[in-house]
């Protein structure tokens, strides 16, 4: 039978605190905690699904304090956040080039035949569901209004 991801995040904080890997114990401790506090909240045991949604999360927020901490000139935090960082992205499914995310954002704009930056929450309606745990929202975002943005631009020229 294949390990949960649970069993997977305390097996691997075993061997980093075997290997005296501070930031990566920090981290799956940290993100350990997280999930135990889902699951207080939930009142049931996490699936490997739920889990992701947890981890998902905490990627979420080590970016924000890592955008923060590099605003601030604060090397030092910035080197720890990202060692973080990196711990919690092993864990998630591979995420999504920049080009495969082109190829399914001009899929979906030529779905809802978009034209304009105005289809925007169309196009992501669409494209999100598809994409979700695979790439990170705002990047699909911001491609997304880059394409609509070119395209708009391209009808304008040709009128």
């Amino acid at each position: 039978m294949a390990m949960t991801l649970k069993g997977r995040l305390q097996q691997d904080l075993l061997q980093a605190i075997k290997d005296h890997a501070e930031q990566r114990k920090s981290a799956i401790r940290l993100v350990r905690a997280a999930i135990l506090n889902e699951e207080i909240a939930r009142q049931h045991e996490l699936s490997d699904e739920e889990v992701l949604e947890v981890i998902r999360r905490e990627v979420r927020q080590h970016r924000e304090s890592l955008a923060e901490f590099e605003k601030a000139q604060r090397a030092d935090l910035v080197a720890e956040e990202k060692a973080q960082l990196e711990v919690l992205l092993s864990y998630l499914p591979r995420q999504m080039s920049r080009q495969e995310i082109v190829l399914a954002a001009q899929q979906a704009i030529a779905e809802v035949q978009a034209t304009k930056p105005e289809h925007l929450g169309q196009v992501m309606r669409i494209l999100m569901p598809r994409l979700r745990g695979k790439a990170d929202g705002s990047e699909v975002n911001q491609i997304v209004k880059e394409l609509l943005a070119q395209k708009s631009q391209s009808e304008a020229n040709s009128s």
